[in-house]
């Protein structure tokens, strides 16, 4: 996707132009297409810039930082999975000491997106599903594997 930052940068620009919300918002929805803000972000940013604003980063908010998704569960999930392939969700997520949920976006997004490493042969993760499948539009892929998924190591050639 496109960077986000990098649309709020042409918002900004746009306002230092003089544009109006609207054009800003045309011209963004002609350049990125479907990966555009939606209307109401590019407005809220449009007038935080009328306003005043500088940074285009995020304000920080306030909460408990995320504790399940650091560098080293990540680590140590993709460690798992590639000492044992038959380990399902469940299992990892006992041995790690986090919620299924969670390791099943850290399996499926930085597991499953970092490369493969060269000298021990390329490698992709599938999920086989244990249990029959529900299919519906509101149901999120891995809500239906959350609990009954394997998660298997295929060499690819």
């Amino acid at each position: 996707m496109i960077s986000v930052i990098e649309q709020r940068i042409v918002v900004k620009f746009h306002v230092k132009l003089g544009k109006t919300s609207t054009e800003t918002y045309n011209l963004l929805k002609e350049v990125y297409g479907h990966e555009c803000l939606s209307r109401a972000r590019v407005f809220e940013w449009f007038k935080r810039f009328q306003d005043g604003r500088e940074d285009v980063e995020d304000d920080s908010r306030p909460g408990r930082p995320s504790t399940s998704k650091t560098d080293d569960n990540i680590e140590t999930i993709g460690n798992l999975i590639r000492s044992d392939r038959r380990l399902s969700i469940r299992a990892i997520g006992e041995t790690v000491g986090i919620d299924k949920e969670c390791v099943w976006q850290i399996v499926e997004r930085q597991v499953m997106d970092s490369p493969p490493r060269q000298c021990a042969g390329s490698f992709r993760i599938v999920c086989q599903e244990v249990s029959s499948q529900v299919q519906h539009p509101s149901v999120r892929p891995s809500a239906l594997f959350a609990g009954s998924c394997t998660v298997r190591l295929l060499s690819v050639s």
